[in-house]
């Protein structure tokens, strides 16, 4: 099956090739009647992925070690949902998977009410955008990036899966980040095909829905990973500003962005050509974090080392980027982006919008930063995690203080209702006073924190002050989202700065401090059942004032496709307020055990907030008709 999945892989490619050539030729000709000659061959080439898709799965489920892939990402002490989501673990595989979901996405489209309102000419330059995006994937797959190379002599065993990416957050963390980045194909693709084709602004609603799908996948990805960090990791955190870390939130910075400049487009009829730009500047973004993962220019925990996909995503990128602006230089009488006032809620909008550009540039810089370096220094070095605290958490607070003033605006000029922004600023003043009061006194943290809770407080308000948008479902999910961000926060602002962690060696019944816990160490033990690993628990009594609060029982693990590294399992004691977090740094043959314990306050509402944003999104869909 290995020569048959590439040459389908190759004859799809010179499929696409061909109806693009196809495309192009007709637009030059504008004949616009073979819309549908398109639309099959996307069907065609969405059956052809999905069928070369389940030959990389079962090749992975039954472990057949003739294929390079299979070989470098699993072994047969491997759980069978590990194998799975091996598919996604590696280069080549990641791949494949997000082709496949490109494809999904356009053959999805098809049968969708906003492409049935598109006339033939926008649907042909559609269709030669995504076809050439399609191009660009099956070039990688029978090129640099091939899952189907054959191994000869076959080997009895493969290397295995990192023990790091043997975790629940496997499952869904990189499929969901993919299907973002797949999801922002169709906002690119539209937005330049409707400016080519002189389609208007209808483009702006059509593609909403996507949209807003497109965030979704990207906004809970980036939160799972965050959490998949904090449990896995065992350093008690959960955005350490890596480099990829960095780069997967770029793109959601630019997307958030198009999501406002989008509103002010469809409301105020203005921004025309910064909503193209934005949203090729979204989807160009993903292909950027995927080249700081891929082009092993940039060191970093998730990278991929000794990559082929570096120049050609360089190229690709700056092929992007170059139609883009050729696009949006073309001019048009009704490129008016003027907006009524800045002291509006439009203004705002925009306001928000650049704040998320600028928070994306400086992020883009930073971790640019080894690259720039290079030229003027031997030894460049990145940009740590003070500098992003320093720089973009300020931002990040403004902008919550944005939003929670914002719904007071009118639409053209001013504010629109005096009273209840008096209301909201009032109880920014009271908890600011009361939080102060309370020990919690660093500048940062607490104009975060009650930026937070005057968001809580000016959406509740401004439900209950406006009748019409309780009745309308898509303000639910707006301001659904909007209470989420308000959680996480008041989350991040707590859970950071206020976070108590100590480090102890004990024996067996000693006792170390964390804040206002008691954490004994009760004893160790080992299991060695698991034919892939050996694990050794701690396990741990925590009480608060005398008073029993929990167990705790954080693991090293020692795999045996990896004995030359341990790896750590942390535990904890959930809370609403605070979380301890226990992770096992290492132990002797006497029992004694390295420890290191933290408390957490209200790091759980950074999880519930970012669930709640992404579920309540869902309900910011509108209906489209079909014509």
């Amino acid at each position: 099956m290995h020569a048959i999945s590439f040459t389908a892989l190759l004859l799809s490619m010179l499929v696409a090739v061909g109806l693009t050539a196809t495309a192009g030729m007709k637009a030059l000709k504008d004949d616009f009647d073979t819309v549908s000659l398109f639309e099959k061959g996307q069907i065609l080439l969405t059956v052809v992925v999905l069928a070369v898709s389940a030959v990389l799965v079962q090749a992975l489920v039954v472990r057949d070690f003739s294929y390079v892939y299979v070989r470098d990402y699993t072994d047969t002490l491997l759980p069978l949902f590990y194998a799975v989501t091996a598919f996604w673990a590696g280069q080549n595989g990641s791949f494949l998977f997000w082709y496949l979901c490109v494809a999904l996405m356009g053959w999805c489209m098809i049968y969708t009410p906003g492409y049935s309102r598109l006339d033939n000419r926008t649907k042909v330059f559609f269709w030669i955008l995504f076809f050439l995006v399609e191009i660009f994937f099956l070039f990688a797959l029978t090129g640099p990036s091939n899952p189907f190379m054959k191994l000869d002599p076959v080997p009895a065993e493969g290397r295995g899966l990192n023990p790091l990416l043997q975790n629940p957050g496997m499952i869904f963390h990189p499929p969901l980040l993919f299907l973002g980045y797949a999801g922002y194909t169709i906002p690119f693709c539209l937005a330049l095909a409707s400016r080519l084709s002189g389609n208007g602004r209808e483009w702006l609603e059509l593609c909403r829905n996507w949209n807003i799908v497109a965030w979704i996948f990207l906004t809970s990805g980036i939160i799972l990973g965050a959490w998949w960090s904090y449990m896995e990791l065992g350093w008690g955190g959960y955005w350490a500003w890596d480099p990829v870390e960095n780069a997967s939130l770029i793109p959601w910075l630019a997307g958030t962005a198009f999501v406002h400049t989008a509103i002010v487009g469809r409301t105020r009829k203005s921004l025309l050509r910064t909503n193209v730009f934005m949203a090729s500047l979204s989807f160009l973004l993903c292909f950027f974090a995927t080249f700081v993962v891929r082009s092993g220019m940039i060191d970093s925990l998730h990278a991929f080392g000794g990559s082929r996909m570096g120049i050609p995503l360089l190229i690709f990128m700056i092929a992007v980027l170059c139609l883009t602006l050729f696009v949006c230089l073309i001019h048009r009488k009704d490129d008016s982006t003027q907006i009524d006032d800045f002291a509006s809620r439009p203004g705002m909008l925009f306001l928000a919008s650049w704040l998320f550009l600028c928070l994306g540039g400086i992020v883009f810089l930073g971790v640019i930063w080894p690259i720039l370096s290079s030229m003027w220094s031997a030894n460049p070095v990145g940009l740590d995690a003070g500098f992003y605290n320093r720089v973009c958490l300020p931002l990040f607070a403004v902008l919550a203080l944005i939003m929670s003033i914002c719904p007071w605006f009118s639409q053209k000029h001013g504010i629109g209702d005096k009273t209840a922004l008096g209301v909201v600023l009032g109880t920014g003043a009271g908890s600011a006073g009361i939080i102060f009061a309370l020990g919690y006194t660093q500048p940062l943290a607490l104009f975060s924190a009650v930026s937070g809770f005057m968001m809580v407080v000016s959406i509740v308000l401004y439900f209950i002050r406006n009748k019409g948008v309780r009745s309308f479902l898509p303000s639910w999910g707006a301001y659904g989202v909007h209470l989420g961000v308000a959680f996480m926060v008041i989350g991040v602002a707590f859970s950071g700065p206020y976070k108590v962690e100590a480090e102890a060696v004990l024996n067996k019944g000693q006792s170390m401090t964390v804040g206002a816990y008691e954490v004994q160490f009760i004893e160790l033990r080992h299991h060695h059942d698991n034919p892939a690993m050996d694990m050794h628990a701690a396990h741990l009594a925590v009480t608060r004032g005398g008073k029993e609060v929990g167990s705790l029982a954080p693991e090293k693990r020692l795999y045996r496709s990896f004995e030359q590294s341990t790896f750590a399992e942390v535990s904890v004691i959930p809370s609403l307020g605070e979380e301890v977090y226990a992770t096992l740094l290492g132990f002797n043959e006497e029992g004694s055990v390295s420890l290191k314990v933290s408390i957490n306050p209200l790091v759980n509402w950074i999880w519930i907030g970012g669930t709640l944003s992404c579920l309540v999104a869902f309900l910011c869909w509108r209906k489209i008709e079909r014509r």
